[in-house]
């Protein structure tokens, strides 16, 4: 069957975004970083030093580490976030339309 003969059903309309507990901890871990590095007098000293190795400058290396794990997790969940969202749309548009008989509470007019 060619795509021009297949029949598809209308897109969704897009609403407001919708804030949930996986979208916040996205947000964080992509966050995070910023806030490690801007907050540059947390880590402007050399002591402790790391086999050799100012703290200023381990500290921000450690961060690159940090920032590909955070910056993977939340690929990860958002990926997740997406396949659960597109799963619950899908299974919202194969349910039947509700009868006349439950939206009017089973009392026949």
């Amino acid at each position: 069957m060619s795509e021009a003969s297949e029949v598809r059903p209308p897109a969704p309309e897009a609403g407001p975004p919708t804030v949930t507990p996986v979208r916040v901890v996205i947000a964080l871990c992509l966050l995070a970083p910023f806030v490690a590095m801007l907050w540059v007098g947390s880590y402007a000293k050399t002591d402790p030093v790391f086999i050799g190795i100012p703290f200023f400058y381990w500290y921000q290396m450690a961060w690159v580490l940090i920032s590909t794990a955070l910056t993977a997790t939340a690929y990860v969940l958002w990926q997740r976030d997406q396949r659960a969202r597109k799963a619950g749309e899908s299974q919202q548009s194969q349910r039947p339309p509700e009868s006349q008989e439950s939206q009017d509470g089973g009392v026949s007019k």
